[in-house]
């Protein structure tokens, strides 16, 4: 995920989804994820202290400065590179389970009381972002 002042996805010339300031969320379905994988990953996001407070400390969350939330599904966040050039994706979840547990994470993080816009599942798309700071976090599954 990337702390962000805006992010937008693009799908066929269109934007698909939008947000404002606060988190840009490229989510990776791997095999064994389910729904309280989902769940909880969504309540650590809500909850992480990534944002600065009053005196330059990471002490805010989304949920604390009201911030957005850009949820993308990529699938190629689970590559293996361990052997050869190639990356090998067998360790992504099926698109058939992959886009229900998407599906649960946007839920779940909305249900936390943050406003989610989403990407495509499976298209092709462009997403432009303003990166602040930059922040960059990777969260495995709790």
């Amino acid at each position: 995920m990337q702390r962000i002042r805006r992010a937008s996805v693009t799908v066929d010339g269109a934007v698909v989804g939008a947000c404002g300031a606060g988190l840009a969320i490229l989510l990776g379905v791997g095999d064994g994820d389910g729904d309280a994988t989902a769940e909880r990953l969504a309540g650590k996001v809500a909850r992480l202290r990534v944002f600065e407070n009053e005196d330059g400390r990471f002490d805010r969350s989304l949920l604390d400065t009201g911030g957005e939330a850009l949820v993308v599904s990529q699938f190629t966040l689970i590559a293996d590179t361990r052997k050869g050039n190639r990356p090998s994706f067998t360790g992504a979840a099926a698109p058939e389970v992959a886009e229900p547990l998407y599906e649960r994470f946007c839920s779940a993080l909305e249900a936390e009381g943050v406003r989610v816009a989403r990407g495509a599942f499976g298209a092709r798309m462009e997403v432009e972002l303003v990166n602040d700071g930059p922040v960059t976090i990777v969260l495995d599954a709790p």
